[in-house]
């Protein structure tokens, strides 16, 4: 077998792996919006129906009327916004202080930095809420919201990396002209650093935006909900559940995750690339 026919067998191989791997992938969602546009009855249907004969576009409209989904997703949209703010703003400076800054300790802190990505929420979880308890946050978005504000290992690691792809000789020039330490940060690296920035943003958005355990924990007045904990009503009494209504605002609600990694996916695979080393 000679390499040009070698070569056309192994493209065809990785592209029936990749088709398996989207069809795999896509199943569940055209389930989802399927079983979103179903009546009661086909929901509940023994015989599988993959897609219903009369498509009721009307239980999208239903499931965010029945319930207060606007002010829940109102709720959410000032959660995430102020999350992303607040890691934005804490992972830039913490990082760049680990890239640029030759102090004693440096190493050590960062190892340190490093060592608690190790470490699984449910062993914080308790501690966080006796100190959120004893500063009587609960019940508010301070403990949703307030975190964000004091960095996220894994960004500060990411934005770590690309600072350190970036040379050191832009910053001389820039003190030669009379900049600060923030001065530098804010004209001189932030603007080079936009792939990672978008980075750090598109993941704090979807681990916002989506956050169960969080809302739960923390939240028990229902006007104070978040949609991911609002789409549990659908569950009714003896687990009676609505699943036409429920899969209608699990669509509804995962849109705008889509959006932002379809706009954002040049600057996210570009600063995964830097990040990681990867150039070109």
């Amino acid at each position: 077998m000679n390499y040009k026919t070698t070569k056309i067998l192994w493209k065809t191989f990785v592209w029936i792996v990749l088709i398996i791997g989207t069809i795999i992938t896509l199943v569940p969602l055209f389930w989802m919006l399927s079983t979103a546009l179903k009546s009661n009855a086909e929901v509940m249907q023994f015989d599988m129906v993959w897609w219903p004969e009369d498509p009721k576009w009307s239980n999208f409209v239903e499931a965010f009327t029945t319930l207060p989904f606007g002010e829940w997703t109102m709720n959410t949209i000032f959660i995430t916004v102020f999350t992303i703010i607040g890691t934005l703003l804490s992972c830039t400076v913490v990082a760049y202080g680990f890239a640029r800054f030759n102090v004693r300790g440096n190493k050590t802190l960062f190892i340190i930095l490093l060592s608690t990505m190790m470490l699984p929420s449910t062993v914080t979880m308790i501690p966080q809420f006796v100190i959120f308890r004893e500063l009587d946050w609960i019940n508010t978005f301070y403990p949703l919201i307030v975190p964000s504000f004091f960095g996220n290992a894994t960004f500060i690691f990411l934005l770590r990396q690309f600072f350190m792809t970036i040379p050191t000789e832009l910053e001389d020039a820039a003190k030669m002209d009379g900049l600060g330490t923030m001065g530098i940060l804010g004209r001189i690296i932030l603007p080079m650093t936009l792939p990672a920035l978008t980075t750090v943003a598109i993941f704090q958005f979807n681990g916002a935006w989506n956050d169960f355990m969080g809302p739960l924990i923390y939240l028990s007045d229902p006007d104070d909900f978040t949609l991911a904990l609002g789409i549990n009503f659908f569950k009714g009494e003896n687990n009676q559940v609505q699943w036409n209504y429920l899969m209608s605002a699990s669509v509804i609600s995962m849109l705008p995750s889509l959006l932002i990694f379809f706009f954002g996916q040049k600057y996210f695979i570009q600063g995964i690339n830097l990040s990681s080393g990867i150039k070109g």
